[in-house]
């Protein structure tokens, strides 16, 4: 993943806090790699462009998970493995991060009638699980210390969106005006 916020910024510190707390205590999961993969996710996907990076054919923004299925097929066998594992990590990232921090979109598209938008009838869950799976075929580099990380991923998929979860729910505490508040009188 691209760093283009610095290792030190207060946003990715910030983003790191809360996931490693997540992972940690909410879910008893502390793997390092993890949190560092899901951390820089989060920070990478607060540029817009980064969560819609691929490019179709035309040279378009694919902003529908669909759309990242169909670059996908088209890339099998056609172009590098490279490409394609690079396609399959965003598709894991991007229903990842849609998945854990935008649950309510998700939702919205299976209840609202949305039958016209092109992820109508997608699960955001297999396809993420299947997309890092697919990445940790493609890498087949084993870890000494156990799965790799990709595998490992594809393999707690669940756990990582619940992870996501309790972190997007830390950042909406984070702005209630009662939170400021307590912090102001339990920091003075």
């Amino acid at each position: 993943m691209a760093m283009c916020i610095p290792e030190h910024h207060p946003l990715r510190r910030l983003f790191g806090a809360l996931t490693e707390k997540s992972f940690t205590e909410h879910l008893g999961w502390p793997d390092l790699n993890v949190t560092d993969y899901v951390t820089n996710l989060l920070v990478e996907f607060t540029h817009i462009d980064r969560l819609y990076r691929v490019r179709n054919q035309q040279g378009e923004q694919v902003e529908a998970l669909v759309g990242l299925l169909y670059e996908s097929e088209v890339l099998q066998g056609a172009q590098s493995l490279e490409q394609e594992r690079d396609v399959h990590r965003h598709i894991g990232d991007f229903t990842l991060f849609m998945a854990g921090i935008f649950p309510e979109y998700l939702r919205r598209l299976k209840t609202a009638g949305l039958i016209y938008h092109k992820d109508f009838l997608v699960d955001y869950v297999k396809t993420g699980k299947r997309s890092y799976g697919i990445v940790a075929q493609l890498e087949d580099r084993p870890d000494a210390d156990g799965p790799p990380l990709y595998r490992k991923l594809s393999e707690n998929f669940e756990l990582c969106v619940t992870g996501l979860g309790f972190v997007r729910s830390d950042l909406d505490r984070m702005q209630d005006p009662a939170y400021h508040q307590a912090k102001r009188v339990l920091l003075n």
